[in-house]
């Protein structure tokens, strides 16, 4: 029979009835569930769903979200209540079809509205979908509401996908206090300080407990026993262990379900029932670095993936830059199933087929990464990024030094690309220790000077090159020297020396041509116009730029075209070349957000953000915005500005601070260091373009006062009604009817409209 009323509690559920830390805090308080249990309420009021079935991995809070609503919709000991629609809650599991079955009879007696709650539905415990069917044609006032790793598959049930909490962000662990908001840190310091009193997040253990949310996938299961040891470990120490075997965490309650005492026993739950082709698959996807895309899959995986998304021991992490998904094996599974291979000693096994798999990708791609089809490899490889570093690894510990030093060399436009420069040079490093060809040393050695270089490290760019270009010599490599001395010739301009740079550039330029090195020599040809340029000869320098720009726009190299169009922006000086300057970096912000580039963004935004400052000076917290983005992204790729580029962006942010004041100039340097890449191009994209000479005001529009002058500027600069109406001592109200004049007499209809106006008249 059915239990009844408030006679039918969480604890009844064969689950323990809350998921999480099932029967540990009964009726507990749901973290970052607001919106899910709202919209499940609505869900369960609307008489026409008849099945609603809440699917997720074991752990995620499902059985805990699901009776709070529940709870909420029910008439407490059958008492109707304003809004409760229900007059009965069954929370006992289902022991297989018999009992759904068998509550037939009785349900279809009852009168009014009945909610059913079968928790908790999965192997042994699944009712069948002919018996859910039955019950649901046989008692009309029924509505059923089921937990479960995958669908029921009766018709018309209603999937209500229960997704782990949300994660920390790189850029939320610069601020303690908006890490703490995050639901995956809040639940875990909720638990923390109950496992720990005086327990508390701090900018010392931030950046730890923001790992470890991020590592155990926020599954409120994993993060509350994770919580639980904090009475043991600091931060930093649990981090380090759960880091080392995350599936061995353990410690819940004596009263809850075997599977949520540990995750061993929540993944071996989550495992059970799998077809030996998926399980197969699982296992090998295991030894995966997260964030995989399509080639971790061979043609005969397709039967098996939609299987391991539907139980949860498969996700989708994501979209690649150009659309693709992206996969990952979360936490517990990872490990359980990693501990699985090596108990059958077939890991090693599974580590070299990773290896040999990503070998080949990346071989594969090295020749599409100078063409047309350079945007979507670069962001393949992007998204696969973790992998290739995986495989590397091991391909160097069995002691394929040869593959692994080609695989490195592969990864020059990639690891460019996305600023992997440290990395890159310990690889480079660390492989030309090994026991590889000479001719194989001397091209990991270029590659380490040109990573050198891009980290603003010219004197080693130089030091590496050199070395490079001798080996190059003796082995009498004409193509190879070539290339090594223009990019020696890059890196002595960067070094500050022109005259030098112009020796080994122009040489190597008409030597790479007379080889039919097209892209290669237009490449250099952009080094080579930066040395003309510091020597004094602006217009050798522009029509060298233009010839190089022109070339790397044919052949499709969009990360050579940054480049080129960073460098013609340069060139072009003075108020008649404002407008050159413009659309050039424009188009190489766009390319940056096209390619994902991030070594030479912050050049490129340093470079726009001047120009904006002399075009536009009403744009001057937008110019600090994107200035600090410059400045965090060099942090983060732990580059320098080069010497020949001078301190110009530092001297900007100096003058900006003087003009703007502490408090505006503060406000805009934050929100700009929150800003990540992507970000960071939107907002330089959206400053508005420079005036031209015949930019006047329309004919329809009005002259605007003084004062709606001032008013106008500040709304251009996006400073609210409030912060203008605290800047010029107004009320908020008349500052609300300034611009409303403004908007009237300049022909807008919005703020941007307004900020785009005056941006043309500055």
């Amino acid at each position: 029979m059915p239990l009844t009323g408030r006679e039918a509690t969480a604890g009844d559920a064969g689950d323990g009835g809350l998921s999480g830390i099932p029967g540990r805090r009964r009726g507990g308080t749901l973290v970052g569930r607001a919106d899910e249990l709202a919209a499940l309420e609505g869900r369960l009021r609307d008489p026409g769903l008849r099945l609603i079935t809440l699917i997720g991995p074991a752990g995620v809070g499902k059985s805990r979200l699901a009776a709070a609503a529940a709870d909420a919709v029910t008439r407490p000991g059958g008492t109707p209540m304003s809004g409760d629609v229900f007059d009965a809650v069954r929370t006992q599991a289902p022991d297989g079809s018999g009992t759904v079955a068998g509550a037939v009879a009785d349900l279809a007696r009852r009168s009014g509205r009945t909610l059913l709650f079968l928790d908790g539905c999965d192997h042994e415990l699944r009712p069948t979908a002919g018996s859910v069917a039955a019950l649901l044609d046989a008692a009309p006032g029924v509505t059923v509401l089921a937990t479960a790793l995958e669908p029921l598959g009766v018709y018309g049930e209603q999937l209500v996908p229960v997704a782990p909490l949300p994660v920390p962000r790189p850029a939320d662990r610069e601020d303690p206090r908006a890490l703490a908001r995050l639901a995956s840190v809040e639940l875990f310091l909720l638990r923390a300080v109950e496992a720990r009193p005086g327990f508390a997040l701090t900018e010392e253990n931030a950046a730890d407990v923001a790992d470890l949310c991020g590592l155990l996938g926020g599954l409120p299961l994993a993060l509350e026993l994770a919580a639980d040891r904090s009475r043991l470990y600091p931060p930093g120490t649990l981090l380090s262990r759960v880091r080392r075997r995350p599936v061995a965490l353990s410690g819940g309650p004596a009263t809850a379900p075997t599977r949520h005492r540990s995750l061993a026993a929540l993944a071996e739950w989550g495992c059970r029932g799998l077809t030996a082709g998926q399980r197969a698959l699982l296992e090998r996807l295991s030894v995966y670095e997260p964030g995989f895309g399509a080639v971790a899959f061979d043609r005969p995986d397709e039967e098996h993936l939609d299987a391991l998304l539907d139980r949860g021991v498969l996700v989708l992490a994501g979209d690649g830059r150009h659309g693709e998904p992206v996969y990952a094996v979360p936490e517990p599974y990872r490990s359980y199933c990693r501990g699985a291979l090596e108990e059958d000693g077939r890991l090693d096994a599974a580590a070299d087929g990773h290896a040999d798999r990503y070998a080949r990708l990346v071989a594969a791609a090295a020749p599409r990464l100078g063409g047309t089809e350079q945007a979507r490899w670069l962001g393949v490889l992007a998204a696969e990024a973790a992998n290739v570093l995986g495989a590397l690894d091991r391909l160097h510990r069995r002691g394929d030094a040869e593959t692994a030093a080609a695989t490195a060399l592969a990864c020059r436009e990639p690891w460019l690309a996305q600023g992997r420069l440290r990395e890159g040079l310990a690889w480079c490093d660390r492989l030309t220790e090994a026991a590889v060809p000479e001719a194989t040393g001397a091209r990991l050695a270029e590659l380490a000077g040109e990573l050198a270089a891009a980290r603003g490290d010219a004197a080693d760019a130089v030091r590496r090159h050199r070395a490079a270009l001798a080996v190059c010599k003796r082995l009498g490599d004409r193509r190879r020297a070539a290339l090594v001395t223009a990019r020696l010739g890059a890196a002595l301009l960067a070094d500050g020396d022109p005259q030098a740079a112009l020796a080994a550039l122009e040489p190597s330029v008409t030597t790479l041509e007379s080889l039919g090195a097209a892209g290669p020599a237009a490449r250099a040809a952009v080094a080579l116009s930066g040395a003309l340029h510091a020597l004094g000869r602006t217009r050798a320098a522009r029509e060298t730029a233009d010839r190089a720009r022109e070339a790397l726009r044919r052949q499709g190299d969009r990360r050579g075209l940054i480049e080129a169009l960073g460098r013609s922006a340069e060139l072009s000086t003075g108020p008649e070349g404002r407008g050159a300057a413009d659309a050039f970096l424009r188009e190489a912000l766009r390319l940056c957000g096209e390619t994902g580039e991030r070594t030479h963004l912050p050049y490129v935004l340093e470079l726009f953000a001047l120009h904006v400052l002399d075009a536009s000076p009403a744009q001057q917290p937008r110019v600090v915005r994107m200035l600090a983005a410059a400045g965090v992204l060099r942090e983060r790729l732990d580059t320098r500005v080069p010497a020949h580029r001078g301190s110009a962006p530092a001297e900007a942010m100096e003058g900006l601070r003087a003009r703007l004041g502490w408090s505006a100039f503060s406000t805009a340097l934050a929100e700009g260091r929150a800003l990540d890449a992507d970000a960071a191009v939107r907002e330089a994209l959206s400053a508005p373009a420079p005036a031209r000479v015949d930019d006047r005001p329309a004919a329809g529009q009005q002259p605007l006062t003084p004062r709606q002058v001032q008013v106008a500027m500040l709304v251009s600069e996006g400073l609210t009604n409030r912060q203008i109406a605290a800047r010029l001592g107004l009320s908020e109200w008349t500052v609300v009817n300034h611009v409303r004049q403004v908007m009237r007499r300049l022909d807008c209809s919005s703020r941007v409209q307004v900020a785009w106006a005056i941006g043309k008249w500055s």
